[in-house]
């Protein structure tokens, strides 16, 4: 893999979109000793810009740029960025630019180029907006589709972590209708079998998964909705039973994100974006960490957007970076777990 001279994983972090908080939370997180105990950080994106960030949040870090992953000195305690010099001086941050879609778009490349040449063992991504992505004339709805084409991965899912829920997704970055019409026993089988894999590399030798349903109240018996769960999600639930694996449902949303919470499943199986993001973000925003299931590379990412609203005010939260980073060396090869 990476060729470690300190023993430890290197985590390659894309910068995200520039004009957002990403530069920020990381120089902010790259200043705990706590990240520098058990990871290489390798950002991938701007060294000026880094720069400017670490002034913006106070920060006494050194960044050194490098013109290739291959130069990257640890252990150090100056930042080590493979420098792709795309972001110009005067890019305002708070805007949504195709300058700087273009630029989170290279930063995510160069990082899976970066891991299928041995110099990383995992990616850990700081926060793009997809507006900006597609006015770069990139248009993918998010990371997980974006690394999906850039590693030839036909399917993927998306799991969110917190410190006492897992959660991974059907469906994520589509309308609801639309959503409801793509689910069927088949994918939902495939996702259930992503998340029972991880979990089991992770140690949990027979996660209790539980599935949600998607009507209220599971349908009812037919009183609400037009039988999906006995047509879309039962057969997924009754295949995996089948292989051995303690999986129930579908059950009703918010009785199982419930008993999820206090401890009785290892992870849920949500049908749609809203119904898993929103448990997770109740939790708080500063906890929860993305993972992409199935590609073949690990890659973590805080559960958190660009936040323009506040980038370049060096009040960024970096909490939910550190997890993220936390979760890519828990999941990197040879030390796969999940806490």
């Amino acid at each position: 893999m990476s060729g470690s001279v300190t023993g430890l994983p290197t985590i390659a972090i894309t910068m995200g979109d520039p004009a957002g908080i990403g530069p920020e939370v990381i120089m902010k997180a790259l200043a705990h000793g706590e990240v520098l105990a058990i990871c290489q950080p390798l950002v991938i994106g701007d060294a000026a810009r880094l720069r400017q960030a670490g002034r913006i949040v106070g920060s006494d870090l050194a960044v050194e740029a490098l013109d290739s992953a291959a130069d990257a000195h640890f252990p150090s305690r100056a930042v080590q960025c493979v420098d792709l010099k795309l972001v110009p001086p005067d890019l305002p941050f708070g805007k949504v630019s195709a300058i700087a879609g273009e630029a989170a778009y290279r930063y995510i490349e160069k990082a899976v180029e970066v891991i299928k040449a041995g110099f990383a063992d995992a990616i850990c991504t700081a926060p793009i907006s997809k507006e900006a992505l597609h006015a770069a004339g990139h248009k993918y709805p998010g990371h997980t589709e974006l690394l999906a084409f850039l590693t030839g991965t036909p399917e993927v899912s998306m799991m969110l972590v917190s410190p006492k829920l897992r959660v991974i997704h059907v469906t994520t970055h589509i309308g609801l209708i639309d959503a409801i019409a793509k689910i069927e026993p088949g994918l939902v089988e495939r996702v259930i079998t992503r998340g029972h894999d991880v979990l089991v590399k992770a140690g949990i030798a027979n996660p209790k998964i539980g599935v949600c349903a998607i009507n209220p109240h599971a349908g009812e018996n037919g009183l609400f909705g037009h039988g999906e769960e006995a047509a879309k999600i039962t057969p997924a639930i009754e295949a995996c039973q089948a292989k051995g694996w303690d999986v129930r449902g579908p059950l009703p949303a918010d009785t199982l994100f419930y008993l999820a919470g206090r401890g009785d499943f290892d992870m849920v199986v949500a049908m749609y974006h809203d119904q898993g993001h929103g448990p997770i973000k109740v939790l708080g925003l500063e906890a929860g960490v993305n993972i992409t299931v199935g590609l073949p590379v690990i890659r973590t990412s805080v559960d958190h957007g660009t936040a323009f609203d506040i980038a370049g005010t060096g009040v960024a939260d970096e909490r939910s970076l550190i997890e993220a980073l936390r979760q890519a060396v828990g999941l990197a090869p040879k030390r796969v777990q999940i806490h």
